[in-house]
């Protein structure tokens, strides 16, 4: 079977199997745009603003920002100003309850810190508000248990935005998947790699403290579960796992030539002795953003990476365990000499080997500017390996982030066949094998997704196809 064929094969499945899921979709409308307020300014709410600022304008306003520093609020108003729309109405985020009560708007766009996300979900949802917020979607089982509670309370759903999914070759691995061409997934192997520029911002941030982020397992890993989940349609049952720091310490610092730890780059007295100084003023979007704004909050972005109060871990494995009775073998290293992945989908009637080496970049907002080399190849149990065209787009995140805006602000958007817009139940399905796995570093024992929430229904997934039963013995080899 040729690759045309197999993706034909796997967009008619799809078609069919998402007409419920269309149904649900907000239909296309004329009159006024949609009217948002957004609560968290940082460096992840841009690609928002830009959205609603650029290609989606007729269609959406931002009419308020909300945020803990006045510095960042401004910038975002200077930067509305700049793109030729009216700068939207600022509030300190202890006003957030006015901001809504004031400008009444449609949706809630959640950008903050991910401890913090559950606080305004479940407060937007209370007012009666369509919510968006970024993965992860929370960062414990308690917190999730209030999203879920929240969202049957008010009869709504929540959006948590997986761009990962939208990027055209993650596409295309569904698709195939979708095609039955390696027939029944019986196990994954799933390695993520994070080089020493985006992997290191990671100790620098406030994603540095589990507490405020749930560690790489959650903030990170949530897209990469996500990813499992909807490739196979599936809902993880359990996690074990491990989790280590072997890198990102005072003792690799000393290995390194440095006296040892200090508190920042930007005062450091060894930034020309140390390979991961960064310079927060020769990026002018880092520069914009935190530096010339942390004496309103102390909120230091250059914090070092090798400092001992990091309370994350940057060496995890983990085994998921999915109601289907597929088996993933998961890793996340965070100091590694390139960026990207390695999944492979062992299946009855073949592999699906897929290779990611993601373009890389400065910590800031140069990241990414270059083309990802991807490799997608079908390797059938008797037969010649099948070499795949990736599928290709333009734009951050592989080519998702336009897909997945679109997807979100356009109410005349195409229905999606491979329902990648998720929900509560999706992001609660990812965050919780993170949480899930926090919990095993802990305990050093396996832990069951039930016994974390209660509620959690199946998201919306595209049918798999029909589990095919025994491989027949060829009659010859291919």
């Amino acid at each position: 079977m040729q690759a045309d064929d197999l993706g034909r094969r796997a967009v008619l499945v799809g078609m069919a199997a998402s007409a419920a899921a269309v149904a649900g979709r907000v239909s296309a409308a004329t009159g006024a745009p949609r009217r948002y307020v957004q609560v968290g300014v940082g460096s992840r709410a841009r690609m928002y603003q830009d959205a609603i600022w650029g290609p989606h304008k007729a269609h959406a306003e931002l009419v308020g920002i909300c945020d803990t520093n006045a510095g960042r609020l401004a910038l975002a108003g200077r930067r509305a100003a700049q793109a030729g729309a009216r700068p939207p109405k600022a509030y300190a985020a202890a006003d957030f309850r006015r901001m809504i009560d004031e400008l009444k708007p449609d949706g809630l766009i959640v950008t903050t810190p991910d401890v913090t996300h559950v606080d305004y979900i479940v407060r937007g949802l209370d007012a009666g508000l369509d919510v968006i917020t970024e993965k992860p979607m929370t960062t414990d089982a308690a917190k999730t248990q209030a999203i879920i509670d929240a969202c049957k309370r008010n009869n709504r759903h929540v959006r948590v935005n997986f761009n990962y999914r939208y990027a055209p070759y993650r596409s295309q691995v569904k698709r195939l998947l979708m095609s039955g061409a390696i027939g029944d997934v019986l196990s994954v192997d799933f390695h993520w790699l994070l080089n020493t520029v985006h992997g290191a911002d990671y100790f620098r941030r406030w994603h540095s403290q589990k507490p405020i982020s749930g560690g790489l397992m959650v903030h990170k890993a949530t897209h990469h579960f996500d990813l499992v989940n909807w490739w196979l349609s599936d809902m993880p049952v359990s996690v074990d796992a491990t989790g280590k720091r072997d890198f990102y310490t005072p003792e690799m610092a000393r290995r390194m030539g440095l006296s040892g730890p200090h508190d920042r780059c930007l005062t450091c007295t060894e930034k020309t002795k140390c390979s991961f100084y960064l310079d927060l003023a020769a990026d002018p979007g880092l520069k914009a953003l935190f530096l010339d704004n942390e004496a309103l909050d102390g909120y230091h972005r250059d914090r070092c990476v090798w400092r001992p109060d990091i309370s994350i871990e940057d060496t995890m494995n983990v085994i998921v365990g999915y109601a289907g009775g597929t088996t993933l073998s998961y890793s996340l290293n965070a100091f590694n000499a390139w960026e990207g992945y390695h999944v492979a989908f062992n299946g009855t009637k073949g592999r699906l080997e897929h290779s990611v080496v993601e373009s890389g970049g400065t910590a800031g907002a140069a990241e990414r500017a270059s083309r990802d080399v991807v490799t997608t190849r079908i390797i059938p149990m008797r037969g010649t390996p099948q070499i795949i065209t990736p599928d290709e787009g333009a734009g951050g995140h592989g080519g998702g982030d336009a897909v997945m805006l679109a997807d979100i602000f356009d109410p005349g958007h195409a229905p999606d066949p491979l329902l990648r817009m998720a929900d509560e139940r999706a992001g609660a399905a990812s965050c919780l094998v993170g949480i899930a796995a926090n919990r095993c570093f802990q305990t050093k024992k396996q832990v069951q997704i039930v016994d974390l929430v209660t509620g959690l229904g199946r998201p919306d997934q595209p049918r798999m196809p029909p589990h095919s039963g025994p491989v027949p013995m060829p009659i010859k080899r291919a």
